[in-house]
């Protein structure tokens, strides 16, 4: 099944500087699998050290924040959109 993931600017080196992608899988977690897979790096910025979703790392599928729906596991669909967006707030953003 395809989605479309939208990349944000600071990861877009790790993407050839594509602002979407196109990536396989029926959840969130398998998403970011085979976004890594295809562009190797980007998972390490996605997830933390316990691989969990970094706190300042927000993803939306189809506008709907995935902290409350089911997380990693949220399933997805054909057609459906991903938008990973970093947190912003004061201090420095380290991608």
């Amino acid at each position: 099944m395809s989605v479309i993931v939208r990349i944000p600017t600071p990861l877009r080196k790790l993407t050839q500087n594509k602002p979407e992608v196109e990536v396989n899988g029926n959840n969130i977690e398998l998403l970011i699998d085979d976004l890594d897979a295809n562009y190797p790096g980007i998972k390490e910025r996605i997830y933390d050290e316990s691989d969990n979703i970094r706190r300042f790392v927000n993803i939306y599928l189809n506008d709907e924040d995935i902290r409350f729906l089911e997380g990693k596991s949220t399933p997805v669909n054909d057609g459906d959109e991903v938008s990973i967006i970093p947190a912003i707030a004061g201090g420095i953003l380290i991608f």
